[in-house]
C-alpha cells in the first residue's frame, strides 16, 4: 500500500511538473498580461490624456493585429484617473502593483505627477513607461532601471527647437510655466542655444490667465535690445500665453516662438504665419506604414486626425507589444528591461530606440513653418527639416 501510494505520488508530481513547465503559468506568470495605464483623465491635462489613451488603445490593437494577445497571454488595460494630481498617482501605481498585479504601467500626463511615481516603480521592482510627461529629471536625476519613456524629454524639445531660432544677432526670452515641465524646458534650451544670447526667463503659474505683468516684462527686457528679438514660449494645458502678442510686440520688433502643440491649441498659430519652431508630431509630416495605417484609423472613428498625444500613446503601445513580443510574453521587470534596453520599435514617427544608458527613446523631431491654410481651422506647420535623432546631441543626465 505504501509503495502504490509512493508510486502514484512520483507519477503526479512528475505530470504537474511537466505541465508547470509548459505552462505560461510557470513562475508565477498568468494568461493576463495587465498594464495600468495612469493619465490624467480629468484636471488640467484632460485633454492630453484623453489623447493619450485614444492611441495607446489604437495602437495596441494596430500592433497585435486586432487580438489583443501576444502568443497565448491577452493584454488587459486598467485605467486609473490621477487628476494631474502628484500625489494620487503615486497611490494609484502603488494599487496598480499590488492591489491589481499590474505587470507594467504606462503614463503619466504630467511631469510632476511622473516624478511621484518613479521611486514606486523602483520600490515593486516593475516597468513604468512614461508617456508623455517630459521632464528631463524622469530620465535624468530622478532616473531609476525601471523607467523607460517613449515620449520626448525636455532636451529633445529644447535642442530642435534651437535649430530654428539659435543664430548670431538673435536675443531670446522665455516664458514657461512655474513647474517641471517649464523650469526643465527652459533650463535645457538654454543649455542647448550656442549663438543667439537668452536674456530673460519668465516664469508663470500653471493657471495663468492674465498674461499681461509677464508680457510687460519681457517686452521692457527686449525692446531697446539691437538684433532679431524672439519671445519662446512654452506652454502646457489651460491658459492662452499666446495672447501677450495683443500687446503690440510687433511695434518692438519682437516676434513669438514655439513648439508644435495638440490642434485646438495651434488655432492660435494661425495668427503667426511664418512662425518657426520644432514640433514631436503633427499627423501630416511623417510618411512611414505606422503613421498612415494611425491617421486611417483615426479618421474612420472620429471623422478627423490623430493628434500630438494619440501619436505617443500609439507609439508607447508599439514599445510595449514590440518588447513583449521579443520576450515571449515574458513581462517580468529583469526580462523587460534586458529586452528594452537598446530595442529599436516602429512608431507613427518612424523608429524610436530605447538608448541603455537612460531609457529615453532617441526619434526624429520636426522643424516647422506655420503656414495659413483655409481648409484646416490651425495654422498648419509645414516641415522644414526633419531632424534625425544622430543630429540632436541629447544629454545623459542621469547618474548612473
Amino acid at each position: 500500500m505504501f509503495r502504490r501510494t509512493w508510486v502514484a505520488g512520483t507519477a503526479l508530481t512528475a505530470v504537474a511538473m511537466a505541465c508547470a513547465l509548459a505552462s505560461p503559468l510557470a513562475f508565477g506568470q498568468s494568461k493576463e498580461i495587465k498594464i495600468a495605464h495612469i493619465y490624467s483623465k480629468t484636471g488640467p491635462l484632460e485633454a492630453y490624456g484623453k489623447q493619450t489613451a485614444t492611441g495607446f488603445m489604437m495602437g495596441l490593437d494596430y500592433a497585435t493585429g486586432g487580438t489583443m494577445m501576444i502568443g497565448d497571454r491577452k493584454l488587459v488595460v486598467i485605467e486609473k484617473d490621477d487628476q494631474g494630481k502628484p500625489d494620487l498617482g503615486k497611490s494609484l501605481l502603488a494599487a496598480a502593483y499590488s492591489d491589481d498585479k499590474a505587470d507594467l504601467a504606462v503614463g503619466p500626463t504630467s511631469s510632476g505627477v511622473a516624478l511621484a511615481m518613479l521611486p514606486v516603480a523602483e520600490e515593486y521592482k516593475k516597468i513604468l513607461l512614461v508617456e508623455p510627461a517630459v521632464a528631463d529629471s524622469i530620465t535624468g536625476e530622478k532616473w531609476n532601471k525601471y523607467i523607460f519613456r517613449t515620449g520626448r524629454n525636455s532636451s529633445q524639445d529644447a535642442i530642435s527647437n534651437a535649430v530654428a531660432m539659435d543664430k548670431p544677432g538673435t536675443v531670446i526670452a522665455t516664458l514657461a510655466q512655474d513647474y517641471a515641465f517649464g523650469r526643465d524646458g527652459v533650463k535645457a534650451f538654454k543649455d542647448a542655444i550656442k549663438k543667439a544670447k537668452l536674456v530673460h526667463e519668465e516664469y508663470l503659474p500653471t493657471n495663468t490667465t492674465d498674461f499681461t505683468a509677464g508680457a510687460q516684462r519681457l517686452i521692457d527686457k527686449l525692446k531697446d535690445l539691437p538684433g532679431r528679438k524672439v519671445i519662446f514660449i512654452i506652454w502646457a494645458g489651460a491658459g492662452n500665453p499666446f495672447k501677450i502678442a495683443d500687446m503690440d510686440l510687433k511695434r518692438y520688433g519682437i516676434e513669438i516662438a514655439t513648439g508644435g502643440n495638440i490642434l485646438p491649441a495651434m488655432a492660435a498659430y494661425k495668427n503667426f504665419p511664418g512662425m518657426e519652431g520644432a514640433a514631436y508630431y503633427y499627423f501630416g509630416i511623417p510618411k512611414n506604414p505606422v503613421n498612415e495605417a494611425m491617421v486611417a484609423r483615426h479618421y474612420s472613428q472620429f471623422k478627423s486626425p490623430p493628434d500630438f498625444f494619440t501619436a505617443g500613446g500609439f507609439s508607447a503601445a508599439m514599445a510595449v507589444v514590440t518588447a513583449l513580443k521579443n520576450s515571449k510574453g515574458d513581462a517580468t521587470a529583469n526580462t523587460l528591461i534586458k529586452t528594452m534596453e537598446g530595442m529599436s520599435f516602429e512608431t507613427p514617427k518612424g523608429k524610436m530606440t530605447f538608448r541603455k544608458e537612460d531609457h529615453q527613446a532617441l526619434q526624429s523631431m520636426y522643424h516647422f513653418k506655420i503656414k495659413v491654410d483655409p481648409a484646416f481651422v490651425w495654422g498648419v506647420p509645414e516641415l522644414v527639416h526633419e531632424i534625425k535623432a544622430e543630429e540632436m546631441q541629447i544629454p545623459i543626465r542621469n547618474k548612473r
